[in-house]
């Protein structure tokens, strides 16, 4: 099991959420799991939740939606949708990200690749389009959603991909 921590930094006074991971995987394989809809399925949010992908086309202009329910979130459905902006494979995703509870309140997000001591990093920047949203955002657990989802990341990439 993978033992590299996620790091999520939220500096004060800025609307900013940085997310790190490093996984024992190539950038290839990595960057599959985080763009093929069969397999976001495996891990994203948090653990106690199911998740319908309605639409996930990771290409420049494709579309995303999804919906998780259950668990904690009992008979509520949290909704989430956006645009891919920039999808260079291996390397580099920009997309937006809207919470469909908090409408009109979209976040720009950046995924990066790397490889760092033969492990790939990647890192995920988000920008809300206020201090007070993202803190909203935090708020309500949106730390917790991402601890998970990185856990499961690493998971699914340990036993295949």
């Amino acid at each position: 099991m993978s033992t590299h921590p996620t790091t999520i930094t939220a500096p004060n006074g800025t609307p900013f959420l940085e997310v790190t991971r490093d996984f024992d995987a190539t950038p290839a394989r990595v960057f599959r799991a985080v763009t093929e809809p069969e397999l976001v399925a495996q891990w994203l949010g948090p653990r106690d939740l199911q998740i319908d992908i309605e639409e996930y086309d990771a290409r420049p202009g494709g579309r995303y939606r999804y919906t998780h329910h259950g668990g904690h979130l009992g008979d509520q459905r949290a909704s989430f949708h956006g645009v891919f902006h920039t999808v260079r494979r291996d390397e580099l995703i920009i997309q937006t990200f809207e919470y469909e509870g908090v409408p009109d309140e979209v976040a720009l997000e950046i995924h990066r690749f790397s490889v760092v001591d033969g492990r790939t990093r990647l890192t995920q920047r988000s920008v809300f389009p206020s201090l007070e949203t993202r803190d909203g955002a935090l708020a309500a657990g949106m730390t917790g959603g991402i601890e998970d989802s990185m856990n499961r990341l690493a998971e699914l990439l340990e036993r295949e991909v």
